[in-house]
């Protein structure tokens, strides 16, 4: 089961960056023997004033075919980190890979939201995109370990 971070914008060599590349590499490397991943990043040019409509055009494109398309939203579904590891298996059970989708500054456009399978959100406050991804990357590997039953996830 592949999982894409689908996101608008390039994050440059950062702290945030190490971050990402670490639980990603350890997800990758702690799922293969449960069938998940590989889990990757594909980011898409965010030029400033592009717009939410032209940012959708974009991503759509780079969505892979056949993947269950989940936006993170603040409009999204509040889930503990165990029900989050329940859809990841739910999903790799179904022979689905997954594409999480990090919109631009103004957010993912009503024709993509509408497209989406599941809608996430990390709360009513609102965070800077570079560390949207660093949380869903630990999230995602966090669920790979529930899944696994090792003790990284203290419930």
């Amino acid at each position: 089961m592949k999982i894409t971070i689908l996101a608008v914008g390039r994050l440059r060599k950062s702290p945030e960056l190490s971050l990402i590349d670490d639980y990603l590499d350890r997800f990758n490397k702690a799922g293969r023997s449960f069938g998940l991943g590989p889990a990757v990043i594909i980011e898409v040019e965010g030029k400033k004033n592009l717009g939410m409509d032209a940012e959708a055009q974009l991503l759509e494109r780079a969505i892979p075919q056949g993947a269950a398309l989940v936006i993170l939203d603040e409009r999204g579904a509040v889930i503990s980190s165990p029900e989050f590891a329940e859809k990841i298996g739910a999903w790799r059970d179904s022979a689905r890979d997954v594409c999480f989708v990090i919109g631009g500054a103004d957010g993912i456009a009503p024709s993509l939201r509408a497209r989406a399978d599941y809608a996430i959100s990390f709360g009513k406050m609102v965070w800077p995109h570079m560390l949207v991804r660093v949380m869903l990357a630990e999230q995602i590997y966090r669920a790979g370990q529930i899944i696994a039953g090792t003790p990284y996830h203290r419930a």
